[in-house]
């Protein structure tokens, strides 16, 4: 089963370190996170990547790395994320080789159709919701996005953008697989406790399915 909660780190906002932060939700039951360090330069991530992964190695956690399939394969993570404005999701194949998984944002139904022909692990659909962790946001695409992408495809569906702890039962109802995080886990008094909660919502969802 697709992990039901798919943090995303962004190492330049944390309140603490990347390791630290990182060991707090996997503990919790984050077993998939995605570094995500737009601004730094290739070697740095490249490092911040190898660190992560060796960190995270005993707790069973799959490592995206956003953006760069080079980094991810050379630093041995498990997989990377590629965006409309990367590598298609077959050259970043070709990088990171067919164990790793390869995930693709979509953003409306013409790259959602494309991104199913393709041999993408994942699709990740939105902004669902306004968010403010992104400098130039695509259009909100709402919930009735991830119900349409739901009808096309069976591969896992990771809905993002603006998704809270308030909305996350919704968004899952609609047909999501997953929920990628930032900025409620980065709001949160106690991150471990929020991301139980999140754990705990896709459960019952779930439970509640026909």
């Amino acid at each position: 089963m697709f992990p039901s909660l798919y943090p995303i780190l962004d190492p330049s906002i944390l309140p603490t370190t990347l390791l630290k932060f990182a060991t707090t939700l996997a503990d919790a039951g984050a077993s998939l996170i995605q570094l995500r360090d737009k601004r730094a330069p290739a070697r740095k991530v490249y490092f911040e990547a190898q660190e992560l992964i060796a960190h995270l190695a005993t707790r069973g956690v799959r490592v995206i790395v956003n953006d760069r399939p080079d980094i991810a394969a050379l630093a041995g993570a498990g997989g990377v994320h590629v965006g409309q404005g990367d590598l298609p999701v077959e050259e970043a194949r070709r990088i990171c080789g067919a164990t790793r998984w390869v995930g693709v944002s979509t953003h409306n139904l013409e790259q959602l159709r494309e991104a199913v022909t393709t041999s993408a692990d994942y699709i990740a659909v939105g902004p669902i919701f306004p968010t403010a962790t992104k400098e130039n946001p695509d259009p909100i695409v709402g919930i009735e996005f991830v119900r349409e992408a739901r009808k096309l495809t069976r591969k896992p569906i990771v809905a993002i953008g603006g998704i809270t702890l308030d909305t996350a039962a919704s968004v899952f109802a609609a047909g999501a697989d997953s929920i990628a995080v930032i900025r409620d886990l980065l709001s949160a008094g106690d991150p471990a406790a929020r991301v139980r909660e999140y754990l705990a919502v896709a459960e019952r969802v779930r439970a509640a399915r026909p």
